[in-house]
């Protein structure tokens, strides 16, 4: 239904207008009954529907309504399967109407910058390609059903210490890369309904008051429509925050901020049609939702708990086979050790936890997918406290003796990892390890499942055969691990994080989580895989690992031109087969390297992925298309996206340790970069610029006839360091060691020739 928004705005009172821009209380917005504008509600997401009844809290203390518990953020971007992900979103959709439910709190697109981070559980990736992917396509499915989204945490947000007041402090080029780019596909391509500001400050700005973050770059570069939201009492100033580009205050401040704002237009400090401007967007919101809610909206439980286990089937990762212990056969004797096994995690804590329609036991669901094998239960640890029990130890070693193959269920427990606090290491619980090593020496074929929310330390590898990460499977991961297990259903995650060996491997380890309220993002671009690529560590398991019980493989890699311009686009293509005997999936990656840049740039950057689905035998073309940002990087001096003219060299891989195919191609810049030569122009720079080198070294050897250097003698080691000393030599300096020889006006008088003659660089 159309309306006209501003005639509706002009019958407001100055009081009801401020009073739009704040929560009714928690969990709805405010309306106005005399002009037939209603009060929506928004609630908890993003892996399900958390709407609390009553006594409504943001950190997931009391009980909410029973909605299907999907697999978390980690869990479905490990799948690397953006048809799934909507299908979720398309789920949670239809949950949100059954529940009248306008806004679903999600997805969280903010970068996995540290392993400890204790809601990682809930961000989809370390890689900002993947991850802004993954939302987008979440994104999507929930608002196909007419329900809108909320993308957050806008920006930075990527530690719990301090979260309402760290100030996270990241170079312009760094935020661009990987800390915007996480968010900016999702914007631009999917347009959530509303976008979440962060509680922190970056660079020295609250983000609820960070005009540059909500205005300049959400709206005016990447075409947002929507409204901007605080996250729960993330709002310092209001008014302030208004101006900025925040249009809702949430929860409720009982008055207070739309008293400010009423306040401040009647002084003068902020002008009414900005106050208006926000208002017309919340009633587009406001109205789209009511335009798009379903009457007697219901949906099927049981399909929704189907298509979780098909999620959480698809995200868990396999990560060691050793021996093909895996998949399990069904006869024997098989001992099923760990709590975890019927006390399972499968969601984490916050205000994302998920009351949910049906839980899995995972010992039962293995029992029941054993067919003619025998399967035995021992606790093996307690779940409250670290502390090794003696009786349940040894119960185990007892079990696991007696049977052909052990199944370990050990990970994370809740008060591990959290919303609202880091974890301290990367380590499972004492009692667990101690379990692992008196279950290995009495069972060599050894399987560990795993359940967490972030990558752990694994020292007790060796002693295990067999490795399945089940993150945070939600409500069906019992059906879904026991399908694993037993090959009903075949591993086709792989990793979205790396996996470090030990804590200090990871490239944040000595600015994480900062000093009082300061966090530097010292390691810059160099986040994840990047950061292990360029210093050459060895992780537990890369970025993008996972195997399958069947194997692929790749040939005749084709780049449909050798030679492009930026504004371009290029195919790339590639033959993927099921060499093995068993049907799977695999996820086909494809990463860009600049072979010669002249900034620091990673060693190479996911690009691309598809996953497809093969039969034995069945070979199938997988065909990308990259564009220019595709060879970007963020110039902080152009204030844009910038491909330098050189090669690029294309790699095609299972993971980003194992590449199996690369080729390269030209692309040319057009865009122009003009040199502006000054006194501090270096020697070299001017030798290295293609087009400004032809006059500089003409004007440079005029003025070497009577430069005392080139009179210092051209041989041995002081003709070396003569050399280098004068590739980094400003051109002042040529002056100041001249001895008059070249004077301040002669050095004058070649800048100008320099710049008459600079024109844009190929390297552009």
């Amino acid at each position: 239904m159309k309306r006209d928004m501003k005639s509706l705005i002009a019958q407001m009172t100055l009081e009801e207008k401020a009073g739009l821009c704040s929560g009714l209380d928690f969990w709805h917005l405010k309306g106005i009954e005399r002009l037939g504008i209603p009060s929506i509600m928004v609630t908890d997401g993003p892996h399900g529907l958390r709407k609390q009844a009553a006594d409504a809290d943001h950190l997931g203390l009391n009980e909410s309504v029973p909605a299907t518990c999907f697999p978390s953020a980690v869990s479905l971007a490990s799948t690397w399967n953006r048809e799934l992900t909507r299908q979720v979103g398309e789920a949670l959709g239809q949950e949100c109407q059954a529940e009248n439910v306008a806004v679903l709190l999600g997805p969280g697109a903010n970068i996995k910058r540290s392993p400890l981070c204790g809601r990682n559980f809930e961000y989809f990736s370390e890689d900002p390609y993947l991850s802004s992917q993954m939302a987008a396509s979440h994104i999507r499915g929930v608002q196909s059903q007419g329900v809108g989204t909320s993308l957050k945490h806008f920006a930075a947000n990527n530690q719990e210490h301090r979260r309402m007041s760290t100030d996270a402090v990241v170079d312009e080029r760094t935020l661009r890369e990987i800390y915007l780019a996480s968010f900016e596909h999702a914007v631009r391509d999917a347009q959530p309904w509303t976008v979440m500001c962060a509680y922190n400050r970056l660079n020295g700005e609250y983000a609820s008051e960070h005009e540059e973050l909500l205005t300049g770059v959400l709206r005016d570069e990447w075409g947002f429509e929507g409204i901007v939201v605080s996250d729960w009492g993330a709002v310092n100033e209001r008014v302030k925050a208004l101006e900025a580009g925040l249009e809702l205050e949430m929860p409720s401040s009982s008055g207070l901020g739309e008293q400010k704002i009423i306040a401040a237009v009647q002084n003068g400090t902020l002008a009414e049609a900005k106050l208006d401007q926000a208002v017309e967007r919340l009633l587009n919101i406001i109205f789209k939702a009511v335009d798009e809610q379903r009457e007697n909206a219901v949906y099927d439980q049981e399909a929704h708990h189907q298509l979780a286990k098909e999620v959480a089937m698809e995200s868990m990762v396999l990560l060691k086979n050793e021996d093909r212990l895996l998949p399990l056969t069904k006869q024997g004797k098989i001992a099923v050790i760990g709590t975890l096994a019927t006390k399972p995690r499968y969601q984490g804590g916050g205000s994302s936890h998920i009351l949910p329609t049906k839980l899995d036991n995972v010992f039962e669901e293995i029992v029941q997918a054993a067919g003619g094998a025998e399967v035995f239960f021992a606790e093996g640890y307690p779940l409250e406290h670290d502390e090794i029990d003696a009786e349940l130890m040894a119960k185990a070693k007892e079990t696991a003796q007696n049977a052909d193959v052990a199944v370990l269920f050990i990970g994370l427990p809740d008060r591990y990892e959290s919303e609202g606090y880091d974890r301290e290491h990367l380590s499972i619980p004492q009692n667990q390890i101690a379990l692992i090593e008196a279950v290995a020496s009495v069972q060599p074929n050894l399987v560990a499942v795993l359940s967490n929310g972030a990558p752990i330390e694994m020292p007790w590898l060796p002693k295990v055969k067999a490795v399945l990460e089940g993150y945070l499977g939600g409500q069906a991961l019992g059906g879904a691990i026991a399908s694993l297990l037993f090959g009903d259903a075949n591993p086709s995650g792989k990793l979205a994080e790396t996996f470090p060996m030990k804590l200090s491997d990871n490239p944040s380890y000595l600015n994480f989580p900062g000093d009082g309220d300061k966090v530097e993002y010292k390691e810059g671009i160099f986040v994840g895989y990047r950061y292990y690529d360029a210093k050459e560590i060895e992780p537990l398991f890369p970025f993008g690992h996972g195997l399958s019980y069947t194997e692929f493989s790749y040939r005749d890699m084709s780049i449909s031109a050798k030679e492009i311009a930026d504004s371009d686009t290029v195919k790339i293509s590639v033959f993927v087969k099921n060499t093995g005997k068993t049907a799977g999936k695999e996820i086909v990656q494809l990463y860009v390297r600049d072979i010669q840049s002249s900034v620091t740039r990673p060693e190479k950057e996911l690009k691309g992925f598809e996953k497809i689905s093969l039969k034995p035998g069945e070979e199938k073309k997988v065909t990308f298309t990259l564009d220019k940002r595709s060879f970007a990087y963020y110039n902080v001096e152009l204030k844009d996206w910038h491909v330098e003219t050189g090669e690029f060299e294309i790699l095609i891989g299972k993971s980003s340790r194992e590449i199996v195919l690369r080729d390269t191609l030209l692309v040319r810049s057009g865009t122009a970069i003009k040199m502006k030569v000054s006194r501090n122009t270096l020697v070299g720079d001017l030798l290295a610029d293609p087009h400004l080198s032809s006059t500089a070294k003409k004007l440079l050897d005029k003025v070497n006839e009577t430069h005392p250097f080139a009179q210092m003698g051209d041989e041995g080691n002081m003709a070396e360091m003569l050399a280098a000393m004068m590739k980094y030599m400003p051109l002042r300096a040529l002056v100041n060691f001249g001895g008059g020889a070249f004077t301040e006006e002669m050095m004058d008088e070649m800048i100008e020739t320099l710049n008459a003659a600079s024109s844009p660089s190929s390297r552009a």
